[in-house]
């Protein structure tokens, strides 16, 4: 133990030079994290979960003039209102927020262009469920916050406190100059989430850290940064702390370095990013996959304010071959659409006002709230945007497909969650028409922050989550999630077969996050697809080997699947793990599934992982086809690889190796090389508790 505390100290002081408080901090709860049972965290996190009633939603400031009627739960913000009275509202929120997982409340907390806070009376709140944050200006330099936009561990208990379920919150357009006096451990802007949590376009000035680490056990399973820079006024880009965090996606930033490696940490046109490093090796550090450019890329609509005091969205051009922030240079490239072209929706329209708007041409605004979908909604025209504020989520009645685009070119859609209906639908998002191929490379339809999640909140169930037909989509953080606790949770309950179903040909995705489903989690059927980055858990509650085969004699669902008739696919950093739960061993015969006759080296950076051999059952027999290896009790915690596959000249498939399959230092191993940093050891284990699975016979399932 001494040893371990000496290293500790070594390492944390490597991730933060900062004050002796904060050392002991981290160090103190390294020693605690040793004793907390992995799976307890999150069962205690599944009971607490509240749902307020909508009697304690606090009341945003008063509507101004010439402001938009945005509905009672998006909350604008002015650089005139005195600090303590926005402190006094975004506290409130915040109170109700953050323990409200399943809860109805949503909220957009949007700061007009100017300045929030100052040293001596900082700005500084924690971001809960279901709420955006989000400068209006044009340029995130045009919102500075003066102090810290956090999100911490929820705790459960004591020394149960991790990130694990913080889900459904977003930051977005604007800069924090990182201000925190007095906060003790707390010192620094905190961003310690999991999935559907993005980073936008965020400019932060101060000391970036992606894990809690002031309360243990501090797990964290996160997570999704875009066109963002981390820098320091004085000295230029500084190092993110990772921590604890198992994987994470950076997408076209700046960093001045990255902590550490766990299992998955990718990076795509990142300036700064770490060198590729896969395996985690003593030479370089790592896991990292790294890549020096994203090859086709369009950042996320966004409301603004202009000088007139007027309201547009801004669409950001596409890039091709891109890397650092799309603002370096002042401003982003890109089109204004007036907010006259928009249409502001709220959860007590019907359907058909929604459609009438649209079939005039007009846009979407979506605001928070729930909304209960009892027909289609339908976007048929190029180049229409649809963007949510706070989380609005739309829940299909009586099965039908509450949302589908038309195969045309260039639509955009952001900021939306889809919630399975108690009557399965058979898909819940549909993008264009089978073998259309109507699209435009040049103008790609996007997909960017669209999160699905099928039981939890309410039962409900759905084939397939998200089905993407047209060609030259972009897909850029995606999560699509069969619940493992909440509301309507089981086998029989909340049936899912697919998360995402790709038909269109050029199809690139960024940040896929899939997991749980009960057959095939992913089905690639289109040709030229790329996908960077995909974390993946396979369904916990399988009840027997029976009830999960995908054919006789092959056991388990692969989590990503390439159908055979695909000739071209890239993918790189690409995760699946299992924890079976039941008491039962359950087998998965492959994570991934691919044609071997995919060229040389298509995929990179493979992965599987066997979690918590205390509680968990079975495992991943291979991780790509026939090869890499097993993850199984027997090396639990200790991710298997393959670095590259198929190798040229191999028969890369059932009966041949047909890749690069790197045995993984296990964790104990990596801490004695000193490779692996100690708290990143002592948080490696860890557990939710989730579904899977889908069929490649559906590339043309009926869906309406």
């Amino acid at each position: 133990m001494k040893v371990l505390l000496m290293s500790a100290l070594s390492d944390v002081a490597r991730w933060r030079m900062r004050a002796p408080a904060v050392l002991l901090c981290i160090v103190g709860g390294m020693l605690l994290s040793q004793a907390v049972p992995v799976r307890a965290a999150h069962a205690a996190g599944a009971l607490v979960s509240q749902s307020r009633s909508s009697a304690d939603a606090p009341a945003c400031p008063t509507t101004t003039a010439g402001q938009p009627d945005f509905g009672p739960n998006v909350c604008v913000f002015d650089p005139s209102m005195p600090v303590s009275e926005i402190q006094a509202t975004v506290d409130a929120i915040s109170n109700t927020q953050v323990s409200n997982q399943f809860g109805t409340q949503r909220y957009a907390l949007l700061f007009k262009p100017g300045v929030y806070g100052s040293s001596a009376a900082p700005l500084n709140f924690q971001v809960g469920y279901y709420t955006t944050v989000s400068g209006l200006g044009l340029s995130p330099k045009d919102v500075v916050i003066n102090g810290s936009i956090d999100v911490y561990n929820q705790c459960f208990g004591a020394n149960n406190c991790t990130a694990l379920d913080n889900f459904w919150r977003s930051l977005s357009n604007l800069t924090i100059n990182v201000t925190t006096p007095n906060a003790g451990c707390y010192s620094g802007e905190f961003w310690a989430v999991s999935q559907a949590a993005p980073m936008r376009r965020v400019d932060v000035n101060g000391a970036t850290t992606l894990m809690d680490y002031c309360t243990q056990p501090s797990y964290a399973s996160g997570g999704f940064i875009a066109d963002s820079r981390f820098a320091n006024s004085q000295t230029g880009p500084i190092t993110v702390t990772n921590g604890s965090q198992q994987q994470f996606m950076v997408r076209n930033s700046v960093l001045g370095g990255w902590s550490n490696g766990v299992w998955n940490q990718v990076f795509s046109g990142v300036v700064g990013a770490p060198a590729q490093c896969f395996p985690a090796q003593k030479s370089c550090g790592g896991p990292y996959t790294t890549l020096t450019a994203s090859p086709v890329t369009r950042e996320e609509p966004f409301l603004y304010v202009d000088q007139s005091g007027n309201y547009n969205v801004f669409v950001p051009s596409v890039q091709h071959n891109s890397s650092g922030v799309s603002w370096a240079n002042g401003s982003t490239s890109g089109s204004s659409i007036p907010f006259s072209q928009f249409y502001v929706a709220k959860p007590t329209d019907d359907v058909q006002t929604i459609n009438n708007a649209l079939s005039r041409g007009g846009n979407l605004i979506v605001t928070p709230g729930i909304y209960a979908v009892d027909q289609t909604i339908r976007v048929k025209r190029a180049d229409t945007v649809v963007l949510g504020l706070g989380f609005p989520t739309l829940v299909p009645q009586n099965g039908i497909v509450p949302m589908t685009v038309a195969d045309v070119v260039g639509v955009k859609l952001a900021g939306l969650l889809f919630d399975a209906g108690p009557v399965n639908s058979p898909v819940l998002l549909r993008v264009g028409t089978p073998n259309a191929h109507k699209s435009d490379p040049g103008d790609p339809t996007s997909l960017q922050d669209v999160f699905f999640r099928i039981g939890g909140a309410t039962p409900g169930s759905a084939t397939t989550s998200l089905v993407v037909n047209s060609d030259n989509v972009i897909l850029d953080d995606i999560w699509a999630w069969r619940a493992d606790h909440g509301a309507g949770v089981g086998w029989t309950s909340n049936t899912a077969d697919t998360g995402l179903i790709v038909n269109g040909d050029n199809v690139t995705a960024y940040g896929l996050f899939v997991e749980h489903y009960q057959k095939y989690e992913v089905i690639w059927n289109g040709n030229n697809g790329t996908d960077i980055f995909f974390q993946n858990e396979m369904p916990y509650d399988v009840p027997s080997q029976a009830a999960w085969m995908e054919a006789p004699g092959i056991d388990g669902w692969a989590a990503f699947k390439v159908a055979d008739s695909v000739t071209s696919f890239s993918g790189y950093g690409m995760g699946s793990y299992s924890f079976f739960n039941q008491g039962v061993d359950i087998y998965a015969a492959h994570a991934f599934e691919v044609p071997v006759t995919l060229p040389a080296g298509s995929l990179h950076d493979l992965l599987t992982i066997f979690l918590d051999a205390t509680h968990g059952n079975g495992g991943i027999l291979n991780v790509v086809n026939d090869t890499g290896g097993s993850s199984t009790k027997a090396n639990p915690d200790t991710p298997v690889t393959v670095v590259s596959y198929p190798l040229a000249g191999s028969g890369g498939g059932p009966g041949g190796p047909g890749g690069a399959a790197t045995p993984e230092l296990g964790s104990g191993e990596l801490l004695a090389t000193g490779l692996l940093p100690i708290a990143a050891v002592l948080f490696y284990r860890r557990r939710r508790a989730r579904r899977g699975g889908a069929s490649v016979e559906e590339k043309t399932s009926s869906d309406s």
